[in-house]
């Protein structure tokens, strides 16, 4: 894992690596061996300003291209991702922490989502809808809306950006991206593959940097729409700067996992511990709590604690390891504080609980099962982002609904049941923008719409499938009088 002298990376901008013209820079720490493992220029207001004019000229031009001809140029950009997988992984496995088979996972499905939304926009049709007037006619199109800010998250940094900037090629938009202050030298590392790709200099710029980059790009004039994934928190900060630009955000989840009394226990068991285990719990549809009907307590509870102890912490780059280091101290910490109050409030913590001592660094978190936990907690209010499985119990499915829908932080949830009927109600009635029936909260499909519910702080638009190619077009509407 020791890596030799830090890289010195630098700004994409108008399809070249540059130098930032700002005098600051900042260093990237790997949560796996607490070593410096590259230096990043602080993006200047002159280097947002040159990315934003290279994408704006870009774009103008881009958006004349045929739909066929952007679908080729996705192609290659997949094929060239996908040329790369090992050498990104490493990489993203260094600065990010999660075990290399995730880091792998992650960079082919990113690679797979410049096929997907390059086969979405060649059949992203209009319509003709007939008029009250008889010389009219009239139909839609879908036009490129220009271009896009994206602030993508550090807990899957190339896959994210690739959810919004494979879409948006596709369809003509424009991008500057700022990717993760924690995360950003896979992202960087990966307009090889763009230039390889024969990707028309600007359509993709990268400045990396940190909050005041963000907002200063979210601010900017010449930035047409936004695109955000992270938390409730900086998305309501980012829609406010933002205004009446256009925008996707995807937010904070807190969707529970819902065991009726029927359920398959080992099955529910085994996700919700995927679900908490998969990038060490620091997803946005990660198990964060589990409602248990009474009469399935019990037995899930013995379930999990079997699937529990196949989770094995370590080093990320060793092949038994699937559950790696947390990312930043920042989330340690809260997981320290939801601890320290589930303790506080009588919780039972059945498994782990606490940091690993003897580590590289001291991000490298236990997994953790807790029973007996207060609906009114802060690991059962507030979104954890760590390796934590949170167990509450309800008396009846009227209760377990009840508590489900009890936080406001709806973005996926799942339901274990055998009983159809049970599953079609707990769908329907669930507030969340997904439910995962018999799998778990983590379920994902590159082909699905994935957002959150109405008025629960999750956000809107969608990512995934055509949803995102059609919140990243503009509906337009020909009229011609005959």
């Amino acid at each position: 894992m020791s890596t030799t002298s830090p890289a010195q990376y630098q700004l994409f901008v108008d399809g070249a690596y540059v130098d930032g013209t700002g005098p600051d820079s900042y260093e990237v720490r790997s949560p796996a061996t607490g070593e410096v493992v590259g230096t990043i220029p602080l993006p200047s207001a002159a280097d947002l300003d040159a990315a934003v004019k290279a994408a704006n000229e870009a774009q103008a031009k881009w958006a004349r291209v045929n739909v066929w001809e952007r679908a080729k140029v996705c192609h290659r950009i997949g094929d060239e991702l996908a040329k790369r997988v090992d050498e990104l992984a490493r990489l993203q496995t260094l600065e990010q922490g999660k075990p290399l088979a995730e880091s792998v996972a992650d960079i082919e499905e990113a690679a797979q989502l410049f096929h997907l939304h390059a086969e979405d926009a060649v059949r992203l049709h209009g319509e003709t809808m007939p008029s009250t007037i008889g010389n009219k006619r009239m139909f839609t199109y879908h036009a490129p809306v220009g271009t896009w800010g994206i602030i993508t998250p550090w807990n899957f940094p190339l896959l994210m950006l690739a959810e919004f900037v494979a879409p948006g090629l596709a369809t003509g938009n424009a991008h500057v991206v700022k990717p993760p202050a924690n995360t950003p030298l896979t992202v960087l590392r990966a307009m090889e593959a763009f230039v390889a790709a024969g990707l028309p200099e600007g359509l993709v710029n990268i400045v990396a940097g940190e909050g005041a980059t963000g907002d200063a790009l979210v601010r900017h004039d010449g930035i047409d729409a936004i695109g955000f994934i992270g938390s409730s928190a900086t998305g309501a900060k980012i829609q406010a700067a933002a205004g009446l630009k256009r925008s996707i955000m995807e937010c904070s989840g807190n969707g529970p996992l819902v065991v009726l009394a029927d359920a398959d226990l080992d099955a529910a068991a085994k996700a919700a511990v995927y679900g908490a285990q998969l990038c060490s719990g620091q997803v946005c549809c990660a198990t964060e709590r589990v409602v248990v009907h009474q009469d399935a307590h019990d037995g899930f509870v013995e379930a999990v604690l079997r699937a529990a102890a196949d989770v094995v912490l370590g080093d990320p780059f060793a092949g038994t390891t699937n559950l790696g280091p947390l990312n930043n101290e920042g989330v340690a910490a809260k997981m320290d504080r939801h601890m320290a109050d589930a303790r506080e409030r009588g919780a039972q913590i059945l498994v782990g609980g606490g940091r690993r001592s003897g580590q590289p660094t001291d991000l490298y978190y236990e997994f953790t099962v807790i029973d007996d936990v207060p609906v009114d907690s802060l690991v059962s209010r507030e979104e954890s982002f760590g390796p934590v499985v949170p167990i509450i119990t309800g008396a009846n499915d009227d209760e377990l609904l009840r508590i489900a829908n009890d936080d406001k932080l709806g973005l996926q949830g799942a339901v274990f049941t055998q009983n159809m009927t049970a599953a079609f109600r707990f769908m329907e009635e669930m507030a969340v923008g997904q439910v995962v029936v018999n799998d778990s909260t983590c379920f994902w499909d590159i082909n699905m719409p994935f957002g959150g519910a109405g008025n629960r702080g999750t956000g809107w638009g969608r990512i995934g499938g055509k949803h995102t190619l059609l919140d990243m077009s503009d509906l337009r509407t020909g009229v011609i009088s005959l």
